[in-house]
């Protein structure tokens, strides 16, 4: 199955977000996965503050993976993300239904940046 993954990240340091689309990935791929893509957002302003592990949010590091995987692989990837005191929150969503031809009508990530509004 094709899933997508949103990540939000405490800002500050791009490292950390390097390590979590790392350690995510590393799950997917050691278990027969294959990552279709990884974008970074950047760092933005939050819809509304978040208060996350004792601290309170306002900005976060934006990154979307979009990848093939198992359902129990899956699983696995938001367990470890929403256990990781790092990631402020997390959104995980199937696109299709597994054949061919729907995942075909998924292209790459789009983003529409302010300059183009």
């Amino acid at each position: 199955m094709l899933y997508e993954t949103i990540g939000i990240v405490r800002p500050g340091n791009i490292a950390e977000v390097k390590e979590l689309v790392l350690t995510a990935g590393k799950l997917i791929l050691n278990q027969g996965g294959v990552i279709r893509d990884i974008k970074n957002w950047g760092t933005f302003l939050l819809p509304r503050p978040i208060s996350t592990n004792q601290q309170r949010h306002t900005r976060g590091h934006y990154f979307v993976m979009r990848y093939d995987a198992s359902i129990a692989t899956h699983e696995e990837v938001r367990r470890t993300m929403k256990a990781d005191p790092r990631v402020i929150r997390t959104a995980n969503v199937k696109l299709g239904d597994g054949k061919l031809e729907t995942l075909s009508r998924f292209g790459g990530i789009p983003w529409r940046s302010l300059e183009e509004a």
